[in-house]
């Protein structure tokens, strides 16, 4: 009999669990995931500003399991888990398990405050990056219409609430086609119509995560850019197309993004004492749920409770969540050698700020690099991260197209049709 493993989250540990085990004999796999496709969340940025298709950074997941002979994919939206029945309950039906893995990932925090929640442009799916370039697009548009100061003002102004890597990428890339692609499409503009664009961070410095020197070169390009920073300051409220600071200011725009802040996601079904920090199901050094003998987390549904160095969890990126996974993976091919426990290896931390900018962090934060060679080692780790090949391909060539012309062609409004309704 082989053994039955659900996944539910096809992220980076979903997949890099898959790709171990999925045409091992012994197991039969099923991935749950709510939408049918996987992925890449570094650069869901550049889909919200029109510098590539979302089919560039994403895949069918039946295409990816197509060689995977032991694994099957189950469109569906996870409601609860009922442990004692080793089940769980989706939208479209129920699955049965031997062994459930939750890799589900993480959605925005917004510290509850619902005004935000409703009114914001949050940055985590291709649905949130697709709203958010039409939201840009058509908010540029009727710019050009408007023809008071103050309204045309608060349309092209934008709000970027969060200092940390898509907070600062988001704001390089909006001040780029603020300086040369918006008044290129849009001579209605002369450029003291363009607004300004704000970057809000509760610390006191933008990529609170990296190095002082990576956040000081970083810091210094911003502010070149035009980028308005203020730091030791939060995002209290936003209403009737002000943003209300925690200093008393207010900003008068109707674009607040919000990457502030995240939290995992929750499922009806577990113990409460089986959550950690940030919504984080707490596991051993094997990704075991502690009160669990057969459920097991990966990456930013986990927080390894044993680990000494990451007391609050492991960094919620990519490499923890892949690295944990082949971990866990290569325990189940051990079938009754002994597991090994996970231990993290930091592989360092990149971020880009613009056009031939971007700082690297090597391991345990050693050294930085800043500038052209960190920017050339981020193109080559984020067109690596890719899925396939053909998306590979596809991302270098849009790179390549925008880094010679400085200019994009993913600039179209697309909406759905809300008629047309799904299951």
């Amino acid at each position: 009999m082989k053994v039955n493993i659900v996944i539910v989250g096809g992220g980076f540990a979903g997949l890099e669990f898959i790709n171990y085990l999925g045409n091992n004999d012994k197991f039969q796999i099923t991935l749950v995931d709510v939408n049918n496709y996987n992925f890449f969340p570094p650069l869901i940025y550049q889909v919200s500003t029109g510098f590539m298709e979302p089919s560039a950074i994403s895949y069918p997941f039946r295409k990816i399991l197509r060689n995977k002979k032991n694994t099957r994919f189950r469109l569906g939206e996870l409601l609860r888990v009922e442990p004692n029945q080793n089940k769980i309950i989706l939208k479209n039906g129920e699955l049965h398990y031997d062994i459930l893995i939750m890799a589900t990932g993480t959605e925005s925090n917004f510290f509850g405050n619902k005004n935000i929640e409703q009114y914001s442009l949050p940055m985590k799916t291709i649905s949130d990056a697709l709203t958010l370039r039409n939201t840009i697009l058509t908010r540029l548009d009727r710019a050009t219409r408007v023809r008071e100061a103050e309204e045309r003002k608060k349309l092209l102004s934008f709000v970027i609430a969060g200092a940390g890597p898509t907070g600062v990428e988001l704001s390089g890339i909006l001040s780029e086609m603020k300086a040369s692609i918006i008044l290129k499409d849009y001579p209605e503009f002369v450029n003291n119509d363009l607004g300004d664009i704000y970057l809000i961070d509760g610390t006191d410095s933008v990529l609170n995560v990296m190095t002082k020197k990576a956040q000081s070169y970083t810091y210094k390009k911003l502010i070149q850019f035009g980028v308005k920073i203020k730091l030791n300051t939060l995002v209290k409220d936003f209403k009737d197309d002000t943003v209300y600071l925690s200093d008393g200011s207010q900003i008068y725009s109707k674009n607040l993004i919000w990457a502030a802040g995240v939290k995992a996601k929750t499922f009806d079904g577990f113990n409460l004492e089986s959550y950690g920090k940030g919504g984080r199901l707490k596991t051993n050094s094997f990704n075991l749920v502690m009160g669990y003998n057969n459920i097991y987390a990966l990456g930013d549904s986990a927080i390894i409770t044993t680990d000494g160095q990451y007391p609050d969890g492991h960094p919620q990126l990519a490499q923890p969540a892949l690295q944990q996974a082949k971990n866990l993976a290569k325990n189940f091919a051990r079938q009754d050698e002994k597991w090994e426990k996970f231990v993290y290896n930091d592989k360092g931390s990149l971020a880009i700020i613009g056009r031939n900018k971007a700082v690297l962090d090597f391991p345990n934060h050693k050294s930085s690099w800043s500038g052209f060679i960190a920017w050339l080692i981020w193109l080559f780790v984020h067109i690596m991260g890719l899925v396939n090949f053909k998306n590979r391909v596809r991302t270098f060539y849009d790179w390549i197209g925008y880094y010679i012309f400085k200019d994009q062609s993913f600039r179209m409004i697309i909406k759905p049709n809300e008629k047309n309704k799904l299951e």
